[in-house]
């Protein structure tokens, strides 16, 4: 069951460790449950294989998460925080659509593929069970609420010209993000260096940077770009 628990009378005494020492532990536990989650699932995946993979007895993990549902919440509490603060150097970037494409090649390349499929578990739990739900709305909330953000301050500071609202630009770039993402996590076929540049160009019509140069600048992510430069090295 998601809610599943361990028996309070299983719960042993732990030795008090350094704090820095817990958070790391804490760490490694939602490391595990994370790559658990996203292999076998919610339902199928117990307390016991999040334990096994993070190499730790069952008494140390009730110390720091007492269900499977504190778990999702510490793995989506944890995306927000490092979401957050790499929302806060977007809206200081000098060039918000350079910023924005090194984003996503961030999240649909250098990631590894089970945080996509983990993503796609969340969701579908959230539609199951009010607890994950309450998580799982108040993070997306989150996000498309800083996105307006940042676009809202950038056309303000006169960095972009759109034709929408930037709370319905919010909704289609987080639209854009969902569908990637799924994509990346369903297909093991999926070619995101053929598609990303694509999605680029769209977000870039999409914000209308006020310097063309910088549009035309970014209609290539740093990834493809460099990929780009080593063939022409390579044919000359």
């Amino acid at each position: 069951m998601i809610g599943e628990t361990f028996c309070p009378a299983r719960k042993t005494v732990m030795p008090k460790l350094k704090p820095e020492t817990q958070q790391a532990r804490r760490e490694r536990i939602l490391d595990a449950a994370e790559v658990c989650f996203a292999r076998a699932g919610f339902h199928r995946c117990t307390m016991q294989d999040i334990c096994k993979e993070a190499g730790i007895s069952a008494g140390a993990l009730y110390v720091y998460f007492a269900s499977k549902e504190d778990l999702i919440a510490g793995i989506v509490e944890r995306d927000r925080a490092k979401l957050a603060a790499e929302l806060a150097d977007l809206s200081k970037a000098p060039d918000l659509l350079s910023a924005l494409a090194r984003l996503g090649e961030h999240y649909a390349v250098e990631e590894p593929q089970y945080k996509r499929v983990l993503g796609i578990e969340i969701g579908g739990e959230s539609t199951r069970n009010p607890n994950v739900a309450a998580t799982f709305r108040s993070v997306d909330a989150y996000c498309r609420q800083s996105f307006e953000q940042v676009f809202e301050r950038a056309r303000q500071d006169g960095k972009i010209k759109p034709q929408d609202d930037s709370g319905t630009l919010s909704e289609v770039v987080s639209l854009i993000g969902d569908g990637l993402f799924w994509r990346r996590a369903v297909d093991p076929a999926f070619d995101i260096h053929k598609v990303l540049p694509v999605l680029v160009r769209m977000v870039s019509t999409l914000l209308n940077p006020i310097d063309p140069a910088v549009a035309g600048a970014v209609l290539t992510p740093p990834a493809a770009a460099a990929d780009t430069s080593e063939r022409s090295e390579a044919s000359s």
